[in-house]
């Protein structure tokens, strides 16, 4: 166990138990050998035990990690800025898909906030796969918002299947999605598995990867003119391009936003990064072993943003932009919002907003390592990345 962890009481390591017996008995069906992503995928979001799908905290300082709405309410402000621009030139049947809710504190703000600037859409879709989180949302929102924005919530089951135009949000969503891992061996791509030891313990092993991901893996070493050295390991997403236009659905018209840690393709597989980017939050602690307490901790990884323009083009999006958090949120009125808020606040809360502020966009907290990126289709929205667009980075 990774030094200075705090232990999770016998309920909850009796929860990850189960979840663990459940993993060992489908590598055993699986002849021994789980693909990482497998068992990413089952520690995540395995029905009623996954860390996404079972009730503990999550979100805050009770919870695993901080994300930037749970901060307050500034980043959700600038968001609604950035984006009510295309909400308002879509017209009245401009529709709002957020992927994965939270708290619910983004949509609350968000909401209030688009009302205020005249861009409140036909519908604020939330796709939010636990079960728990939905109630926890629909909670908070019946209680925060005025009953006709409310009733504009809307929980799916799936991507909208039907055609639509608006915008697609997703903050720290992509960090989420059960990622392939690879090394090298010999020149040879290899996907990294999960076994079992002579104790049950869960050991990495790796096995011959197959086609999608070994031709994966090439388009990167040709990006970067150079062949992984044996020995690398990194992840990667060759599902990425389906996931988007899975997502999106019938989306027609409109952008898609993405807020994300991580980096552009030259920087996520730099030489000295040759173990990766995967890392497990557990009660506001990052560490790196993923196989520790499944379902009681949070496993995520980097995005690679390069892969993420590839993937929004291939959906037939043209790239709007792209950024670092601290640009983008300057850029989109977060002095205007701080000063507005300040103005209502008592000395307290106004030191509470101004903290909030400088964790969104210090280069030491959030502001340089989360990044944004943005897609248009028929619908303008560069200017929302006019502070500081980093896609020559790319």
């Amino acid at each position: 166990m990774p030094a200075q962890l705090p232990l999770p009481d016998a309920d909850a390591l009796a929860h990850s138990e189960r979840l663990a017996a459940l993993l060992r008995e489908e590598i055993r069906a699986s002849g021994g050998f789980l693909p990482f992503s497998r068992f990413m995928e089952r520690c995540l979001y395995a029905p009623g035990l996954g860390y996404y799908s079972a009730g503990s905290a999550k979100f805050g300082d009770a919870g695993d990690f901080v994300t930037a709405p749970e901060l307050g309410p500034l980043f959700a402000a600038c968001v609604a800025s950035a984006v009510a621009p295309v909400l308002q030139e879509l017209g009245p049947e401009a529709e709002f898909l957020e992927l994965g809710g939270g708290s619910g504190a983004f949509a609350e703000v968000m909401l209030k906030r688009l009302l205020e600037l005249d861009a409140l859409p036909a519908r604020y879709a939330i796709l939010e796969p636990s079960a728990d989180l939905r109630e926890r949302q629909r909670e908070r929102l019946s209680q925060r918002l005025i009953p006709p924005v409310f009733a504009l919530v809307e929980w799916l089951d799936g991507p909208p299947g039907e055609t639509w135009n608006g915008v697609l949000f997703a903050n720290e969503v992509i960090d989420a999605l059960p990622t392939p891992r690879f090394t090298l061996r010999d020149g040879e791509v290899f996907e990294e598995h999960v076994a079992l030891d002579e104790g049950e313990r869960f050991i990495r092993t790796d096995r011959p990867a197959d086609a999608l991901l070994a031709a994966a893996v090439r388009h990167v070493e040709r990006y970067l003119e150079q062949p992984f050295p044996d020995g690398y390991r990194s992840e990667l997403l060759p599902q990425l391009p389906y996931w988007i236009q899975a997502v999106m659905g019938g989306l027609r018209a409109g952008a898609m936003l993405f807020v994300d840690y991580g980096y552009p393709r030259r920087e996520y597989y730099l030489p000295d990064r040759d173990e990766g980017t995967l890392r497990a939050f557990y009660r506001q602690h990052m560490h790196a072993d993923p196989y520790l307490w499944p379902g009681l901790q949070d496993l995520t990884a980097s995005v690679d943003f390069t892969a993420l323009a590839e993937a929004g083009t291939q959906a037939g999006f043209e790239l709007a932009g792209y950024s670092d958090q601290a640009s983008f949120l300057l850029g989109n009125g977060l002095p205007e919002r701080l000063q507005e808020i300040e103005e209502r606040a008592d000395d307290v809360a106004k030191l509470r907003f101004r903290n909030e502020a400088k964790k969104l966009t210090l280069p030491s907290e959030m502001g340089e390592r989360f990044q944004v990126m943005g897609f248009a289709r028929d619908v303008e929205f560069g200017p929302a990345f006019l502070a500081n667009d980093l896609t020559w980075r790319l």
